[in-house]
């Protein structure tokens, strides 16, 4: 990967793609997030974020593995300055009880079974939000990127 190259392209949403793959395979698809610094992992929560709900919205998110990380991407939301994306998430995960998405899969899978009835609707209403993109996410990532670039 040429980071460099990827940091310069114009083209700034194959850009993310490319670094998203090359993040994704650094840690087995989030298996050994331990391979990661900080930042790409910063970078892993924030495209599995983008990736899930623009692919089923805040249901899939959460039955997937990427909501194993939903509240570390709180955090990473707000280090790359999305503040309103965090706030979107948070309210996503306070259809939760407790306001806490548990780590383990299978608990959190039949939690969102169990929920989806009443936390869909909310849901669908904060996937709404996401779609308008009040924050140009590929931006301040990039932006973020470029910020931290040696640890990438």
């Amino acid at each position: 990967m040429d980071i460099e190259k990827l940091l310069t392209s114009d083209n700034t949403t194959e850009s993310i793609i490319e670094l998203d793959k090359y993040i994704c395979q650094l840690c087995a698809w989030g298996d050994e997030l331990n391979k990661l610094t900080e930042p790409q992992q910063n970078f892993y929560f924030n495209q599995n974020l983008e990736r899930e709900i623009n692919n089923g919205g805040f249901n899939q998110y959460f039955y997937n593995s990427a909501g194993d990380f939903a509240h570390e991407t709180i955090d990473s939301l707000k280090i790359i300055g999305a503040t309103k994306t965090a706030e979107i998430l948070q309210k996503a995960i306070e259809q939760f009880p407790y306001n806490t998405v548990p780590k383990d899969g299978t608990i959190r899978q039949d939690m969102v079974e169990e929920m989806e009835e009443v936390a869909d609707e909310v849901w669908n209403e904060l996937d709404q939000q996401f779609y308008k993109y009040e924050e140009d996410l590929i931006a301040m990532n990039i932006e973020y990127v470029r910020k931290n670039k040696d640890k990438f």
